[in-house]
């Protein structure tokens, strides 16, 4: 119970006993009870009077942001990963973002790992004060069995939990860039209060989380939400999965990045020759330029945002959901993507049943995944605070 109103808090900065009651469906008196031990504790604070609903004002509980516990949580995708070291409170205490690792290299695990250790170390943190590490990545992630299938066995990234956990002796978990992307969409994000929501996180490719009845659904054996291929594009671009005819050869940043170069490479002219020269991230060039007005940038981005509506008109049909959201690195364009994907969608999908689905962009962006990270942490390992 006192697990549960600490994750609870985590997720809402204040919650009076009657708020926290409904949420966990637990009487008054076991939540008072366990409340007022958790203040005895020093782990929550009574934060004084909410306001007047026409009777008696409520009293509202929160965590306490003095204390010293920490999360660390690595957000790592196809090139680039990110470690953040933050407090229950949501503040970030260190962060390194967006270094260049290749998940292709041989050793990306060693380096994920000895970057790990790095930022540890310059932050000068007490380390029996991390509540745990999470991590988030593309692939196959079993989180149960803490292993990434999409590795081999002899490959440092099919079991980095267990290198994290035996380097530093700090618990770790580990599970999909894209479940924990819609989690962080679910608790801080376009789906609060959402019963029914998928979360296209559109990067390097195209992942899914999905959200059914406030929790998220991973199918039968771990696998569900592999959006990106649903074999929907008609070219016969080979995929990264190695097959062909997937929908992330024609709705990735990948893809928007390979036609604007080939675009240049007949001729066209785009400033994007110039920003991926200054700057080795080709999305976030691509994504500048297209900020800029520059229409080559602009006319790829719309091409894969008319190849995702129609990915999405087809979850439409099968889930109607209340909402779906793009998040992920490419949500920052996506006003520029928007029009193209509800063109698809009116091209593709039944009218009746797709005005029943809100599209939404996402405001958090590619912090959506680091955010998705320390909430796992959080979610498995606040316990570990209270004794």
């Amino acid at each position: 119970m006192k697990a549960d109103i600490l994750r609870l808090l985590y997720y809402n900065e204040t919650q009076s006993i009657a708020d926290i009651s409904k949420n966990l469906s637990k009487s008054t008196p076991i939540v008072t009870k366990n409340i007022n031990e958790l203040v005895k504790q020093g782990l929550i604070l009574d934060n004084g009077l909410g306001e007047s609903t026409g009777g008696r004002r409520a009293s509202k509980y929160g965590l306490n942001n003095t204390l010293p516990y920490l999360i660390i949580s690595i957000a790592i995708d196809q090139h680039y990963s990110s470690f953040t070291i933050s407090n229950l409170a949501h503040n970030i205490i260190a962060q390194q973002k967006d270094v260049p690792i290749n998940l292709k290299e041989q050793n990306a695990g060693e380096i994920i790992l000895q970057k790990l250790e790095d930022i540890v170390k310059e932050s000068k943190i007490e380390e029996k004060k991390i509540i745990g590490v999470g991590i988030s990545m593309p692939g196959f992630v079993n989180p149960e069995e803490k292993i990434n299938d999409s590795y081999p066995k002899n490959s440092s990234l099919h079991h980095l939990y267990k290198q994290i956990e035996e380097k530093l002796n700090i618990t770790t978990v580990i599970d999909n860039d894209s479940r924990c992307i819609a989690w962080a969409e679910k608790e801080f994000g376009h789906g609060v209060d959402i019963a029914h929501t998928l979360v296209i996180n559109l990067n390097w490719g195209v992942g899914l989380g999905i959200i059914i009845n406030g929790e998220i659904f991973k199918g039968a054996t771990g696998f569900a939400g592999e959006f990106s291929h649903i074999p929907l594009s008609d070219k016969n671009t080979l995929c990264s999965c190695g097959k062909r005819g997937c929908l992330e050869v024609e709705a990735s940043l990948n893809a928007a990045i390979q036609n604007t170069e080939s675009d240049i490479e007949n001729g066209e002219y785009s400033i994007y020759s110039t920003f991926v020269k200054v700057n080795s991230n080709k999305a976030d060039a691509l994504i500048e330029a297209a900020k800029l007005g520059d229409q080559i940038a602009i006319n790829n981005l719309g091409k894969i945002g008319y190849m995702l509506g129609k990915g999405i008109s087809t979850l439409l049909h099968i889930l109607n959901p209340n909402k779906i959201i793009i998040s992920g690195r490419g949500a920052e364009v996506g006003d520029i993507i928007a029009p193209q994907i509800q063109v698809a969608i009116n091209e593709f999908s039944i009218p009746k049943i797709a005005k029943m689905t809100k599209i939404e962009i996402s405001s958090l962006h590619k912090d959506a995944q680091q955010m998705g990270t320390a909430a796992l942490v959080a979610d498995h390992l606040i316990d570990n605070i209270i004794n």
